[in-house]
Order: structure tokens, then C-alpha cells, then sequence
């Protein structure tokens, strides 16, 4: 069952979507060569606290820390160590969340260590983050959960990559209905399977965390000895982007970005519902 929220819910959620923004804003700025994912995730778990907020991801299924932090080929649940070290000219995916007063938030950004990065990497993460703005954008009342997948595979598809050769668009991971628990119905995939059919019609209290996860080569991942780091089978890159959405009366709220998406989405022809927090 897919559960709708109130306005006042949804007020909630935007609380715990600024608190997940600050981490996101707190750990970019400290994501620099020399800096271990152990320092990242201890940088979070100070955000978290200062704003009075717990962590959702910090033993969810017994996973050991505040974030996920994948470097270049892991695809997502890195876990933060002190052995793994950033450098010049890695990237990293991470993801975070907050529950506040009982409703989460989950969003993922890459980010790029230090400087020299190719015109593939900046162009694999460029791509990523747009089609999941693709998907934010189908954020539509009448719409139907397939019309997110369609508009970011879309996107992705149409696509030039440098060097020639197609995307991975990962199969086996995607996005997901969040509220009361951080993961809930429906499952969102990042392309269109025709046999799951069109799956639920979107309406006013509907949310969901976006997150297209793409690679430089394969679509295909394995999971790791730990039961959590998410690689790419051949080894190439990923990138992986993440906002929580609610739909609204007045249109979608990005719950997990600053403006509430008001200006991306703006360049995409689509209004962003007003902020219930101003």
C-alpha cells in the first residue's frame, strides 16, 4: 500500500529533507584529497546533532554508520572507513538521511575530489543528476509511477557519451516510497519494464526518493564480502543522485533540496509547490 500524506506530514518531511540537505552541503565542502569517508561520516553525524535529528541509515538492516559513502566504482552502500582515503581525481556518491519527529528523508549527490576530472566523469555526473531532475519533473497529478521510470530513462538514453558506447542504467537498485520508513511502496525503477505495467497513479500526498544510479559501462552490479558495498561487475565508474519528492495540491515539493526544487524545476517548465516552512 502506498501511503499519502497530509499537508501537515509533508510539513514534517520537509523539516527532515533540510536537515539531509545540510549534511549534503556540510559533507561536500569536507569531501577533499587526504579526507577518509570515517571523517565524512563524522562530519554528518555532528549535523545530525546539532539539529536534533537521528539518522536513518545508522543500523538500518545493521548497517554500521551515518551515510554511505561510494567511491568511483562502487555503485552505493559504500560504508565510511578510515582505509579509505579520498584523492585527486576520484568522485563520490553519497548518501544520507534524517528522521524528524518519526518522518525521513534520503537524498545522494556525487561530488568531485579535488580537481583534473575527464570530460566523461563531469559529463556521467551531469547526466545523472538531469535525469533525475527528469523524474522529479513527472512529479505530475495523473501521471503514473512508470511515467518517473520513462522520463529518466529518456533522458539518459538520449545522451551522447564521450568516447562513444551506451550508459549503464543500474538494474538491480532504485528509487523508493518514503514516509513513516525511509523505504516503502512503491519500488521505482530507473527504466521501463513493461511487464510491471504502469503501476500507481500519482495524487496529492504522494512521495518518493528519486535516485538514478548510472555507470560508465555495465548495468550490472555485485555486492561485496561485507553484505553492502555495491560495485560494478566490469569495474567502470558510477554516479549516483537522490531528492525526496511530495506531490502537492499546488505541484511537487522537493523536500531534500534548499529552494524546494523551485528553480530546476522552473528551467523544466514545471512550478514547484510553495514551501510550508517559508
Amino acid at each position: 500500500m502506498v501511503q499519502i500524506k497530509t499537508p501537515d506530514q509533508i510539513r514534517k518531511m520537509r523539516e527532515a529533507g533540510l536537515v539531509v540537505a545540510a549534511i549534503h552541503a556540510a559533507t561536500r565542502e569536507a569531501a577533499v584529497p587526504g579526507a577518509t569517508t570515517k571523517d565524512l561520516d563524522e562530519v554528518a553525524r555532528k549535523v545530525l546533532a546539532e539539529h536534533g535529528a537521528k539518522s536513518n541509515f545508522l543500523g538500518y538492516g545493521g548497517f554500521p554508520a551515518t551515510i554511505c559513502t561510494s567511491k568511483n566504482e562502487v555503485v552505493v552502500h559504500g560504508i565510511p572507513s578510515d582505509e579509505v582515503v579520498l584523492e585527486d581525481g576520484d568522485i563520490i556518491s553519497i548518501d544520507c538521511g534524517a528522521i524528524v519527529d518519526g518522518w525521513h528523508g534520503d537524498a545522494a549527490y556525487t561530488a568531485f575530489v579535488g580537481s583534473g576530472h575527464s570530460a566523461e566523469l563531469i559529463e556521467l555526473s551531469r547526466v545523472t543528476e538531469e535525469s533525475m531532475w527528469a523524474g522529479l519533473a513527472a512529479m505530475k497529478s495523473g501521471n503514473r509511477l512508470v511515467d518517473i521510470s520513462r522520463a529518466i530513462e529518456t533522458y539518459i538514453r538520449r545522451q551522447p557519451k564521450p568516447g562513444g558506447g551506451k550508459y549503464g542504467i543500474v538494474e538491480d537498485y532504485g528509487g523508493h516510497g518514503i514516509g513513516t520508513e525511509m523505504h516503502m511502496d512503491p519500488h521505482l525503477l530507473n527504466y521501463v519494464e513493461r511487464r510491471r505495467g504502469k503501476g500507481p497513479k500519482l495524487v496529492p500526498g504522494f512521495c518518493l526518493a528519486i535516485e538514478p544510479m548510472v555507470s560508465l559501462g555495465t548495468p550490472r552490479t555485485e555486492t561485496l564480502a561485507d553484505d553492502w558495498t555495491v560495485i560494478t561487475t566490469d569495474g567502470t565508474w558510477s554516479s549516483h543522485w537522490e531528492h525526496s519528492v511530495a506531490l502537492t495540491e499546488d505541484g511537487p515539493l522537493v523536500l531534500t533540496s534548499p529552494d524546494g526544487g523551485k528553480a530546476k524545476l522552473a528551467e523544466l517548465g514545471v512550478t514547484a509547490a510553495p514551501d510550508p516552512l517559508g
